[in-house]
Order: structure tokens, then C-alpha cells, then sequence
């Protein structure tokens, strides 16, 4: 086939299961109530790729843009101030640090204007872009970043129901200056403290040792919980190199000294348990620490380094003194989004510190 004759039909293909994921909202728009309560405040809705705007038979490509995403939802439908727009069409994976810089700006612009924003987006990297969002996101209004784990022509797709519960909770009055939320199969949770925690499951972000902060029930919206505020940051760019080097049985550091050879501007240290690390993976951390700023934080998914409860080599004391930043509360891939917007912000040792404080309960 002439290969322009093979591209049109390429396109009418897409076309069609493109119309198939708008004619299912559709056909359930009978059985489906019209939001009836009045929003809060009037909702924008950013759409950045991912799962949720994926459709296909033969391999789920990004398909749906903002406005198809919408149109998919009977119950959007005539919901007073509500737009939507799109900033790209990224799979989680393609999304580089300068993308996520671009879509959080966007968040926090449309949030400056008082509206309520949405952004969709791939979960495999939603918990890096949110938590850039919220360093970087310092208004009332709330921003739900939201996705999907089945793409939009699957059977049981559970985008429409996520985009739906994120808009509302967009739109409540309960999640104003709750800053920035993650919404998931039903549930809210504060960016800082979400991770993605199942790989195919529609309940696929938790949060470890805090729980939702609220959750989205028909159209009620609950909020009961998020942590303290940061001030945000005024982020320049988002082009330093930050690499992850987790702590494991025999870890010399190895690892630690060849990224502080290759340029490295920051270093994320994973460590085991309650902040404990092998002697030469410490001593290598500590070495680096002269050099760049290293984050600490720790493998269990509910994290704290203890103070003196183990005086063995290697234990939570040496850490402490071992000259690092501390954050068992983040993520790892939190504490690495942290550190790069504080580099981003031209901050000193002291005000990185400052910045990590509240992750180190």
C-alpha cells in the first residue's frame, strides 16, 4: 500500500475508536444524573497524556485529548464554567523534567486565577509531576492531579470515573488550600505523600503511614487531612541531574563515588529500615555530602529514621551525623522531584534543609 493511502487509513482507524470512547458516554448518558450541585469555583481541566487518554486493540496509544476526555462524561456535561484544554500527549515515561516543569506552571497559572484545575496524566511518573505542582502551587485553589490504569477502549477503562471524582473534588468548597491532591479510585491524597503502590490495579496509589486525605463519593466531597504547607518555590529551571542509589546487603557505595565522578548535582540515598545503611554505603554518602547535597530517605514505604534506639555501626545515629538531608516521609522519586526544584531554585544547603524539614518527623 502507497504509504500515504496507508496513513489515512491509519487516521480513520484512530478516528473510529475515538467516536467508540465518545458514543459509550453516550449511551449511558440515560442512566446517568447530570451534576446538579454548583460548584465552588469553576474547574479547568489539563490534559497530559497517559493511560486515561489511551485507546486501541493492538496496543493502547494516546488517542483522547482534553476535550474528548470530557465529552466521554455524561455527567460533565453542562457543568457551569468548566474547560478543558491540552498541554500534550505524553505516555508517564516520555514526560522529561522540562515537561513536568511546563505542565506544573500551567497548573499554577490556571490555579493563580482562582479556578480549580485538573491535570491528567501517566501514572507511571504522576507522583514526580504532583509533587513538582506542589512545591510549586502556593494559592487556595485546589489542583487534583488524576489518571487511569486501563486505557479509555478497555473493557472496565476507570479514566471517566477518576476525571469525574478529580473535577469535583476541583470544584469543592472542602479542598480549598488543601494545595495539591492525587484523586484515585474514589480517594484523595496529598502529593507529597501518595505513591503509585499497585502496577495494574485501579486502586494503584496509596499512601503509606498518613491514608487518604479524603475521598469523593457520588458528588460529596470529603477532605479530613493533608500535611502542613511549604512556601512555594520559585523553581528557574528543572535541568540538574539527580540520581537515585539505594542501600542493600553488601553495598559498598560503589555506586555513590561513580555518580559524584560523573557530575552529579544531587544524590538521592535509599536507605533500609529505620534509616540504617551498610558502613561503606555511609561512608561513601558522607563523602558525597562534602561535595553535593545527598537526601536520605528509606526503603519500607511507611518511613522514619529513628534517633538512638540502635548504637551498632551503620544505625540510625551514624546517619544522623553523617552530615546528610533527611526525609524518610518522601518517596524516594518525592525526595528526588524535591531536590531538583531546590536546585531549580538556587537554594543553599541551609534552605534545602529547611525544605526537607517536615519529612523528617
Amino acid at each position: 500500500m502507497h504509504p500515504l493511502n496507508a496513513a489515512r487509513v491509519r487516521n480513520r482507524a484512530v478516528d473510529a475508536v475515538a467516536n467508540q470512547v465518545r458514543a459509550r458516554g453516550r449511551t449511558h448518558a440515560t442512566r446517568a444524573e447530570p451534576a446538579t450541585m454548583p460548584p465552588a469555583r469553576e474547574v479547568t481541566v489539563l490534559a497530559a497524556g497517559g493511560t486515561i487518554a489511551m485507546a486501541g486493540t493492538g496496543g493502547a496509544v494516546p488517542q483522547l485529548d482534553a476535550h474528548a476526555l470530557v465529552a466521554a462524561i455524561p455527567e460533565l456535561a453542562g457543568l457551569p464554567g468548566l474547560s478543558a484544554r491540552t498541554l500534550g500527549t505524553w505516555p508517564g515515561v516520555q514526560v522529561t523534567q522540562a515537561d513536568a516543569l511546563e505542565i506544573a506552571r500551567a497548573a499554577v497559572a490556571e490555579a493563580t486565577t482562582g479556578r480549580g484545575v485538573v491535570v491528567t496524566h501517566g501514572t507511571d511518573t504522576l507522583e514526580e509531576t504532583a509533587v513538582l505542582i506542589d512545591l510549586l502551587h502556593g494559592g487556595d485553589a485546589p489542583i487534583v492531579v488524576t489518571g487511569a490504569i486501563r486505557p479509555a477502549s478497555a473493557a472496565g477503562a476507570d479514566g471517566p470515573a477518576n476525571l469525574l471524582d478529580a473535577v469535583r473534588a476541583a470544584g469543592a468548597a472542602e479542598t480549598a488550600g488543601l494545595g495539591v491532591l492525587v484523586a484515585f479510585a474514589g480517594e484523595l491524597h496529598a502529593a507529597r505523600r501518595v505513591r503509585k503502590s499497585d502496577s495494574v490495579s485501579p486502586r494503584a496509589f496509596s499512601s503509606p503511614g498518613a491514608g487518604p486525605a479524603g475521598r469523593v463519593a457520588e458528588e460529596s466531597v470529603a477532605a479530613w487531612s493533608a500535611p502542613p504547607r511549604r512556601p512555594p518555590l520559585p523553581v528557574a529551571h528543572l535541568d540538574a541531574r539527580v540520581e537515585l542509589a539505594q542501600a542493600g546487603l553488601g553495598t559498598d557505595g560503589a555506586l555513590v563515588r561513580e555518580l559524584v565522578a560523573a557530575g552529579v548535582d544531587g544524590v538521592v540515598a535509599v536507605l533500609l529500615g529505620a534509616g540504617h545503611a551498610p558502613p561503606a554505603f555511609l561512608a561513601a554518602c558522607r563523602s558525597a555530602g562534602e561535595r553535593i547535597p545527598v537526601v536520605a530517605t528509606v526503603r519500607p514505604e511507611a518511613g522514619r529514621i529513628l534517633r538512638g534506639t540502635y548504637g551498632f555501626e551503620g544505625a540510625e545515629r551514624d546517619v544522623r551525623a553523617a552530615g546528610l538531608i533527611l526525609a524518610p516521609a518522601c518517596s524516594p522519586a518525592a525526595a528526588r522531584m524535591t531536590l531538583l526544584a531546590c536546585l531549580g531554585a538556587g537554594h543553599s544547603r541551609v534552605a534545602m534543609a529547611g525544605v526537607f524539614a517536615a519529612d523528617d518527623p
